[in-house]
C-alpha cells in the first residue's frame, strides 16, 4: 500500500441534489470528501429551477470541511476543478450575480423553442444528432428572451452553472469547450461558435452573452482569487483547471478514455458515455459531439432523464412504512426497499414501467413523454413495484445501447459510477438486460475524481488527461449478466419499446393540459 503524500488535487462536483467536494492523492485515492445538499424547485409541471448561492454556499462549507477532515494545508493542494450538470442556465449581471433562479438540466419548457432550433435544419445541427433538445442552452434562452425580456436584455453574461462556479473561483469567465460542443451547438468542425443558426434564429445577440474564452477540459483557466481564498481556504493562486459536464468528468474518472469504452453514470438521471475514435452518425442519441474531452476523438451520448429521481420519488412517497422500518433497525431506506426488490422474479411477476418522469431524453427525444407502470393487480406490493422501477429504467438503458449498436457502436463493457451503484442489485439487473458486463473501478465517486483529474492535468503534474486517468483509475470488480434471464428480459423489452407508441398521443394530451393547467 502507497501511503498517501502529496501533492493533492481536489475536485469539486455540483450535482443535481448536492454538491461534493473530494480531495486526492496522485494514485487517484480519496483521501478525503464533504457533502452539502440543497433543494430544487418546481414551480410548474416539467420545470426545474434552484438558487445558484446555493452551491457556492455549498462550496464555502465542504471544501474548508474537506481540508480540515484530510489534516492538509491549502498550499500542499495542487490544482482544482469544477464539473456541474448541463445545460444549467445561470443568467448574471455584470458582476456575476444571478437575476433569477437557475433553470436546471432537467427543466422541460423550452419544447417549443427547441422545435423551432431543429426546424432551421441548419448543418451544425448533425453534430447534436440532429433533433434540438428542450433541455440545451439556445431553446433555454430563446424562452428567456419571450417570457422574461427585461431580465435577458439587462443580462450581462448566460453560462452554464459549472461556468459561473468557474468565475467564483478565479474571477475569470470562460465556456468548457465540453459543454459548449454538448449543450450549446458549438462544433469545431464547423468554426467553433454556432453564428449562423443564432441568425437563422433572430439570436445573434446571445452570442455577446456568452464568455469568449472557450477552454477544454484540463486547461488551466485561471488561479484562485483572494476573495474566493478568504471565502472557501484555499491558497491564493492555485491553478484552476477548466472543468466540463459531470458524466463527461466521469469519463475520466472510470479511465474511459479508449474509443469503443462506455461509461455509465447513475444518478439522478443516467448518463451513457460512448468513447468513439470517429464520427457516427445516424443514431437517436445526441452526437456525435466532436474534440467533446479530447481533441482528435468524437463522444456519443446517450440520456435518461429520470432514474435515480424516481427511485428517490417512489421512496419518499410511497414506502414511508419501509421508512420507518429501516429507521428502527438502524438501516438505510434503501436498503429494506432493494431487499423487497430481490425477493420478485425478474419481470417483477408482469410489471412493466416506462421512466419517462421527466419526459425521455433519448432514443425517443420526445420532453411530452411521461411515466407510466402499468399489469398492476392487487398481489402487487412495494418490492414489486420497486423492481419495476430498476428494471424499467434498465431497460431504458438497453434502448438506448440497442440504438447505439444500430450506429455502429458494440458495447463491450459498461464502466459504471454515481449514487445508483450503491445498489448491487440494480447493477446487477442492468448486466442481465443489457447482457453486457458492467465494471466498476476501485473509487466510486469516478465524477469527483474525473475533475480531480483535470485538476492534475490543468496544475501540470501530468502531460495529459489519458495518462492522469491511467495512473489515478483501476477496475476493482466485474459484474456478469446472468444468462438465465436473457429470454425473460428481452420479452420485457419488446413489450416495453411498444408501449410508447401506443401511449404517445394520450402522453402528449395529458402533459399539455397539465401545462395548461398550472
Amino acid at each position: 500500500m502507497v501511503p498517501n503524500e502529496g501533492p493533492y488535487v481536489l475536485g469539486i462536483d455540483c450535482g443535481t441534489q448536492s454538491l461534493r467536494a473530494a480531495l486526492f492523492d496522485l494514485h487517484g485515492r480519496m483521501i478525503a470528501s464533504d457533502t452539502h445538499p440543497y433543494p430544487i424547485e418546481y414551480p410548474e409541471v416539467s420545470w426545474a429551477e434552484q438558487n445558484p448561492e446555493h452551491w457556492w454556499q455549498a462550496v464555502r462549507v465542504t471544501v474548508p470541511d474537506v481540508l480540515r477532515n484530510a489534516g492538509v494545508s491549502p498550499r500542499e493542494v495542487a490544482g482544482v476543478s469544477v464539473d456541474g450538470t448541463a445545460c444549467t442556465v445561470v443568467v448574471s449581471d455584470e458582476d456575476g450575480i444571478p437575476m433569477r433562479p437557475a433553470i436546471l438540466w432537467m427543466d422541460q419548457r423550452a419544447h417549443a423553442e427547441a422545435e423551432e432550433v431543429t426546424a432551421t435544419e441548419d448543418p451544425v445541427l448533425k453534430y447534436a444528432g440532429g433533433p434540438e433538445s428542450p433541455e440545451w442552452m439556445i431553446p433555454k434562452a430563446m424562452w428567456l428572451k419571450r417570457h422574461e425580456p427585461h431580465i435577458y436584455e439587462q443580462a450581462a453574461v448566460i453560462s452554464e452553472g459549472t461556468d459561473w462556479l468557474m468565475y467564483r473561483l478565479c474571477g475569470e469567465w470562460s465556456a468548457s469547450l465540453n459543454a459548449a460542443t454538448c449543450k450549446w451547438n458549438y462544433a469545431t468542425p464547423e468554426g467553433g461558435w454556432p453564428d449562423r443558426l443564432l441568425q437563422r434564429l433572430d439570436m445573434t445577440e446571445l452570442r455577446d452573452r456568452w464568455p469568449d474564452r472557450v477552454l477544454p477540459m484540463g486547461a488551466k483557466a485561471g488561479e484562485i482569487s483572494l476573495r474566493a481564498a478568504e471565502e472557501i481556504g484555499l491558497a491564493p493562486g492555485t491553478p484552476v483547471a477548466q472543468g466540463g459536464i459531470d458524466a463527461y468528468a466521469a469519463m475520466f474518472g472510470l479511465n474511459v478514455v479508449e474509443p469503443g469504452r462506455m461509461a455509465l453514470v447513475m444518478g439522478s438521471s443516467t448518463c451513457h458515455m460512448a468513447l468513439c475514435g470517429e464520427a457516427r452518425f445516424g443514431s437517436n442519441v445526441w452526437g456525435p459531439f466532436p474534440d467533446a474531452i479530447m481533441e482528435g476523438t468524437w463522444v456519443l451520448e446517450g440520456g435518461q432523464t429520470a432514474t435515480g429521481a424516481i427511485v428517490k420519488w417512489f421512496a419518499d412517497n410511497f414506502a414511508c412504512r419501509e421508512q420507518l422500518d429501516a429507521q428502527k433497525r438502524g438501516r438505510s431506506q434503501f436498503e429494506v426497499l432493494d431487499e423487497l426488490a430481490a425477493e420478485v422474479a425478474p419481470g417483477a411477476e408482469g410489471l412493466v414501467l416506462l421512466d419517462y418522469w421527466q419526459g425521455n431524453r433519448t432514443p425517443l427525444r420526445d420532453p411530452l413523454a411521461r411515466g407510466c407502470i402499468y399489469g398492476l393487480s392487487l398481489r402487487h406490493g412495494v418490492g414489486h413495484v420497486m423492481r419495476a422501477i430498476y428494471e424499467g429504467t434498465a431497460l431504458g438503458t438497453r434502448h438506448i445501447l440497442e440504438d447505439l449498436r444500430g450506429a455502429g457502436f458494440e458495447a463491450k463493457g459498461m464502466y459504471a459510477a454515481g449514487g445508483g451503484t450503491r445498489s448491487q442489485l440494480w447493477l446487477q439487473i442492468h448486466a442481465d438486460v443489457c447482457q453486457v458486463p458492467i465494471y466498476l473501478t476501485a473509487q466510486p465517486e469516478a465524477t469527483a475524481l474525473g475533475t480531480a483529474v483535470c485538476a492534475a492535468v490543468g496544475a501540470g503534474l501530468f502531460d495529459s488527461l489519458p495518462e492522469a486517468s491511467g495512473q489515478m483509475v483501476r477496475v476493482a470488480r466485474e459484474i456478469e449478466p446472468n444468462e438465465l434471464w436473457a429470454d425473460t428480459y428481452d420479452r420485457l423489452f419488446e413489450r416495453y419499446v411498444a408501449t410508447y407508441p401506443r401511449l404517445k398521443d394520450l402522453m402528449h394530451e395529458a402533459a399539455r393540459e397539465a401545462e395548461e393547467d398550472v
